[in-house]
């Protein structure tokens, strides 16, 4: 039975096995048809962990945001995208994985482990890691990735909003709700959404009356 809150047991088993820098990394945004997917790498000090980490997806706005604030001032970090147009070029799954292996890439301290949520590791990761299924929920460093992840994309995805108003993403983050999707048929395909999502193509090949 996994366990129900992040701890820092992974990071743990790690350092005992003479790893030093562990790093957590998780990405957000494979789900949405519009903006890039976003990821974080982070890694955690051990006498400095924030108190309260967990999935993104379990936070309030307010507590990932102050979460966001420790994760920064105490940890090592990076957050990376993978754009719309690499998306569309190499499909959903292997942009979330260069915007994991660029956010690793990106920290200033090289992690010599890394714990990647999900069942598979991105094939251009040089260093040890391990993959660790629902990892946002079990392991602190990912859960801390997460966090990071979220926070960015959705403040992007805020910005974006202002940029092409009519389609609701400072709510939706762009996912495909029925508000999206209905504002889609109404309002046309933006140059941010994802053309090779089959919402977003199928309008795009909708013959011309």
């Amino acid at each position: 039975m996994s366990k129900t809150v992040p701890d820092f047991s992974f990071e743990q088993a790690a350092i005992l096995r003479g790893f030093h820098h562990i790093a957590g990394v998780d990405e957000v945004g494979r789900g949405p048809l519009c903006g890039p997917v976003t990821a974080a790498a982070v890694i955690l000090h051990p006498d400095h962990l924030p108190d309260g980490l967990n999935d993104s997806k379990k936070l309030s706005a307010k507590r990932r945001a102050a979460l966001v604030d420790q994760i920064k001032d105490h940890a090592i970090w990076c957050i990376a995208e993978a754009s719309v147009e690499e998306i569309d070029t190499l499909n959903i799954y292997h942009a979330s994985h260069l915007a994991m292996v660029r956010a690793v890439a990106g920290l200033s301290t090289q992690p010599d482990h890394i714990l990647v949520d999900g069942n598979r590791i991105p094939a251009a990761l040089t260093q040890s890691a391990e993959a660790i299924v629902k990892g946002d929920a079990r392991s602190a460093s990912i859960a801390a990735a997460s966090i990071l992840a979220k926070e960015a994309r959705d403040a992007l995805m805020v910005d974006l909003a202002q940029q092409y108003p009519g389609y609701g993403w400072e709510q939706n983050a762009g996912y495909p709700t029925a508000a999206h999707l209905k504002a889609l048929q109404k309002n046309g395909v933006t140059p941010v959404h994802r053309r090779s999502f089959k919402p977003v193509h199928n309008i795009l090949c909708k013959p011309k009356i």
